[in-house]
């Protein structure tokens, strides 16, 4: 009997080569077509798969799975890559990754094959997954295996080999840039994006508008968190209402895109050790983002945010680097969580031509107290408290003065 391989399969040049040179190989191939929310025709790259000579093609729908295992995590986390990252690839790849190997598991296989490069990060999210989630896997990762890369120095050789074998292909051999999409974003590199002065063309962007040309008025709207989860989106001025995880996520990616909004250009550094430019459009990531920093800073404690911060970067890496499934994402999700207890309440927001303007904000659980902060009444707070306060804090400082004084 032939070996059994699930092809993680987009229906792209890339993968339809690499199920055509696996089934030329002797594998029984079975396709694996994962919606996470792109814009692709999904019943053509099934009728394709098979054309190739796929034995089976499975279709999955994890949206809904996307936004509310991987996305909401990461909002209530506020896991940001180096900063301005949204981690929109990075969260989506090991969901498929899992599913892959779940599809594995019934079809009574260890084998599992991706078509993502040895340069990039991608090779490394898929891999560590099938690693933990099936220990005794065996994976064929083409532009790693010798034979593969003999075959195709690049792309015009994946175009010949793909005539040549009956698969269809774009008509022409130019393609500036490399794109991934998903419900949390759009990542364009490669190609022209590679020089990284260059300026990308307005025609790129597809989930956002150039803010330039967004709407002139504002949209405003009110974002209401629990435990730091999102759960109501309510246009305040046009009266509508979501509730649903996934209809709320596609509800504001749509508004926020047509308001220009989560546009960022980066250069930022591969887990693989090189750097890499990358454009990305985040829209309605972008607005949970904003709109969840703002809520913490009322509901949660000073001191407990000051030690979740500096987990920030790590959290983030772990997304990034592909350790989604790790023990130390495991202990800080635990942390991020319980730190999140409290986060609830509501948010209110402008749109407005590429910003995310924060009006106002209200929690039952809120930390603040207005008469307290107040600079018209004392509040049950002594202002003459605050001399042995300073005086205290004042201490070591006036020890390190006097020391450098006499040092001199």
């Amino acid at each position: 009997m032939k070996e059994k391989v699930i092809l993680a399969y987009s229906g792209g040049l890339d993968t339809s080569v690499i199920l055509k040179w696996l089934i030329d190989r002797g594998y029984d191939v079975v396709a694996y077509i994962a919606d996470v929310g792109q814009a692709d025709d999904f019943e053509a790259a099934s009728q394709k798969a098979q054309k190739v000579g796929a034995s089976k093609v499975y279709l999955e729908d994890l949206k809904k799975e996307f936004v509310t295992d991987f996305i909401f995590p990461a909002i209530k986390a506020n896991a940001v890559y180096e900063g301005k990252y949204l981690l929109g690839t990075s969260l989506a790849r090991p969901l498929i990754a899992k599913r892959q190997i779940e599809i594995a598991g019934k079809e009574e296989t260890n084998i599992v094959a991706h078509g993502a490069t040895g340069k990039g990060n991608d090779q490394v999210r898929f891999e560590m997954t099938y690693h933990v989630l099936m220990p005794e896997v065996r994976i064929i990762s083409p532009w790693k295996d010798e034979d593969y890369l003999a075959m195709f120095q690049g792309r015009s050789d994946m175009i010949r080999y793909a005539r040549d074998k009956g698969i269809p292909v774009p008509a022409t051999q130019d393609k500036p840039y490399s794109m991934d999409e998903n419900l949390m974003h759009i990542s364009y590199e490669a190609g022209v994006l590679e020089d990284p002065k260059f300026e990308p063309r307005k025609n790129m962007f597809l989930k956002t508008v150039d803010p330039e040309e967004a709407p002139e008025r504002a949209e405003e709207i009110m974002i209401q968190f629990r435990q730091g989860i999102p759960v109501t989106v309510e246009n305040l001025s046009d009266g509508t209402i979501k509730s649903d995880p996934l209809e709320l996520f596609q509800y504001l990616n749509a508004t926020a895109g047509k308001h220009g909004i989560g546009r960022v250009d980066i250069v930022e550094n591969r887990f693989v050790g090189m750097k890499s430019r990358g454009v990305y459009e985040t829209p309605g990531g972008t607005v949970l983002m904003k709109a969840h920093l703002d809520m913490e800073g009322l509901t949660m404690d000073r001191e407990v945010k000051l030690i979740r911060d500096g987990l920030i970067p790590k959290y983030a890496q772990l997304i990034y680097y592909g350790f989604w499934y790790s023990p130390e994402m495991e202990l800080l999700t635990a942390l991020m969580d319980k730190a999140q207890e409290h986060v609830t309440g509501k948010v209110y927001v402008k749109l407005y031509k590429g910003n995310v303007i924060i009006k106002g904000r209200e929690s039952h659980e809120s930390l603040y107290d207005e008469n307290i902060a107040s600079m018209d009444i004392h509040g049950g707070y002594d202002q003459k408290d605050a001399v042995g306060f300073i005086r205290l804090n004042a201490l070591r400082l006036k020890a390190s003065a006097k020391r450098l004084k006499q040092g001199r």
